[in-house]
């Protein structure tokens, strides 16, 4: 499934679709969807829990809605956000990930 594709399938659920209300929707909902991921690695990592991958990677479907919801509300796709977060790791790690760079950053 290509982006366009899911995030159009994903507003066809969203409960409001004025600018406002998904902007809100849209930030709010991956606030909580993503606390509900960290939960599920803190019970792994500091109560015992085997990790929970399944409930994991269903709260990240979450966390991803959430998203689409908000880049409908900010009128762009889901493509736009993915390609201009490529444009800008490319710019601050054009070699791939450097621990030097992640400290000491230009602009």
């Amino acid at each position: 499934m290509c982006f366009r594709e899911y995030q159009d399938l994903a507003l066809r659920t969203a409960a409001n679709t004025a600018p406002d209300r998904l902007l809100l929707n849209g930030v709010m909902g991956l606030c909580g969807e993503a606390g509900e991921c960290i939960d599920v690695v803190k019970k792994h990592l500091f109560q015992g829990h085997e990790l929970a991958k399944e409930k994991l990677i269903d709260e990240a479907g979450d966390c991803l809605w959430y998203l689409a919801v908000l880049a409908s509300a900010l009128d762009v796709s889901l493509a736009d956000i993915a390609e201009g977060n490529i444009d800008k790791l490319k710019k601050r790690y054009p070699d791939g990930f450097e621990t030097t760079r992640s400290i000491v950053r230009e602009g």
